[in-house]
């Protein structure tokens, strides 16, 4: 999948000292639901990345775990995820991790309308995100990608989460960062 300055790619073993910029930074590995530590070290973020794409390969299209690749320096920047949400496994999750340092520059919002277009185009018709109550910049983000707000609940993760919610209807014209497959 591709946007005007983004990749969105299977993950490599050869991906983890970006990764680790990613997974391995607290105030990344804070937010996440479920809860995931923080990865200590390269290492660590390499058997994560095997674990990952081990995983994936029995995953049905749309589910999946994607690093985001900047084209402009080709570093990986970022993992978007696709994935039901326990304890039903009917609502699709729509994730997204950036490392800290790429923050504010819009790589979350274009990533993810990509992803959730071509969702939409094999099949999926809603995606959802579930954000800690007091994550501002997961909200703001969601409510970027176009997600309306629908509550609170505690249905996912045992943990009480705000719930956004994407329709196809919700990528409008332009919105969708010229993906590609």
């Amino acid at each position: 999948m591709t946007t005007d300055r983004l990749t969105v790619r299977d993950w490599s073993p050869d991906d983890a000292r970006d990764a680790l910029a990613i997974y391995g930074a607290p105030e990344v590995t804070r937010w996440l639901s479920p809860a995931m530590k923080r990865v200590e070290d390269e290492q660590g973020m390499r058997s994560t990345l095997e674990s990952w794409i081990r995983t994936g390969g029995t995953l049905t299209p749309p589910l999946g775990r994607w690093a985001i690749v900047r084209d402009s320096d080709g570093r990986v920047i970022g993992g978007l995820s696709l994935r039901y949400l326990p304890p039903d496994e009917e609502d699709i999750e729509i994730g997204w991790q950036l490392a800290p340092d790429v923050w504010g520059n819009g790589y979350a919002v274009e990533a993810g309308r990509a992803l959730a277009g071509w969702a939409f185009s094999i099949g999926a018709h809603e995606l959802v995100a579930v954000v800690r109550i007091d994550n501002e910049r997961g909200a703001g983000t969601a409510k970027r990608l176009g997600m309306q707000w629908v509550g609170e609940t505690d249905k996912y993760y045992e943990t009480r989460l705000n719930v956004y919610r994407l329709w196809p209807s919700d990528l409008t014209d332009g919105q969708e960062g010229g993906f590609g497959r």
